[in-house]
């Protein structure tokens, strides 16, 4: 009798070990399967170091979860599944806790995008870097000179060494890495089209080219005129003619440049003012892009020597100082009438 008795009670606590068991995996599963109450997109950084207890911590202060409980006694059983990698993840609306995981586990981290578009200076891509608060600052305290020796680069200005496009990166990526990857792109696509170039050509290396591309890229916007206006300015290098291009005043004056650009300004003689020094500026003055390049290294055959823009973004080219007279009279100055 006390044998039985003995036996059914231990039956009945086996059933009801069973049950608990059951019962708490059914609930575990349905924790980790339950959406966060994340309405939108958003970024979780989740640090270096960080354990599954300070983990669950951080969410709990977010508000995502209720407790550490489920979220530390699931990693207790299943470890493989818990896998906390630092970085910056872009959670989506409604995650579970287990699609939460499984992306730390594989450690995906978002990418974050900088777009730095064509003809822009390096002043402004560093003004660009500056907002970016994912990025490491490392460059605040430098000089420009300081920037250039840094990154390896010959010139004590190290204008249109960079390449325009947009760049991904993760959170904690430093800005001189994204200006390494910039300069080894327009070395790659430098080096491709000068071994590509049409010769003759009246530059001696490989930077007056970029030079060249650099006005090209500032003079318009339009990628089918810049092998047009490739031809003007490699026509006036031939027979030894000033360039006479506004963008190069622009960038001598630097800061001193108020949106226009006045008679004494052309008079004043700085390094780029290419209306009062022979050649090209000793410098780029922004950074060009491909079809730039390409111009700069490709310029059509024609026999025009002079442009001025039409006002709708086009430009109206001359072979002669006579008709270029006439433009500037019938698209510029009748306008400005």
């Amino acid at each position: 009798m006390i044998k039985l008795l003995i036996r059914k009670t231990l039956l009945i606590g086996l059933a009801v070990f069973v049950l608990f068991t059951i019962t708490f995996f059914i609930l575990l599963e349905k924790q980790m399967q339950q959406s966060l109450p994340v309405k939108q997109v958003q970024l979780l950084t989740v640090n270096k170091g960080s354990s599954v207890s300070s983990f669950a911590k951080k969410l709990v202060k977010q508000g995502w979860i209720e407790n550490r409980f489920w979220l530390r006694a699931y990693a207790r059983l299943y470890p493989n599944k818990v896998r906390i990698k630092a970085g910056t993840y872009q959670v989506p609306m409604n995650s579970s806790l287990q699609s939460l995981l499984a992306l730390l586990a594989k450690g995906k981290e978002h990418q974050f995008q900088l777009t730095f578009v064509e003809g822009s200076n390096f002043k402004q891509w560093l003004a660009q870097l500056y907002k970016q608060p994912q990025l490491i600052h490392s460059l605040n305290s430098l000089t420009i000179g300081q920037i250039s020796k840094k990154l390896g680069i010959k010139q004590s200005n190290p204008e249109g060494w960079f390449y325009p496009e947009t760049y991904a990166f993760t959170a904690g990526t430093t800005d001189i890495e994204l200006l390494i990857r910039a300069r080894d792109k327009m070395s790659v696509e430098l080096n491709l089209a000068w071994e590509n170039r049409t010769d003759p050509l009246p530059y001696d290396d490989k930077y007056q080219a970029l030079i060249m591309a650099s006005i090209i890229e500032k003079e318009s916007g339009k990628n089918a005129e810049h092998d047009i206006i490739s031809s003007v300015f490699v026509n006036r290098l031939n027979i030894k003619m000033r360039l006479q291009t506004d963008p190069t005043i622009i960038y001598g004056l630097g800061d001193r440049y108020k949106g226009d650009i006045k008679r004494k300004h052309k008079r004043e003689k700085t390094a780029y003012n290419t209306y009062r020094i022979n050649g090209l500026p000793p410098t780029p003055i922004a950074m060009p892009g491909k079809s730039a390049i390409h111009a700069a290294l490709n310029p059509l055959a024609t026999d025009y020597f002079y442009f001025v823009s039409n006002g709708n973004g086009q430009h109206i080219f001359s072979t002669n100082l006579k008709d270029h007279n006439k433009a500037v009279v019938k698209y510029q100055l009748n306008q400005k009438n």
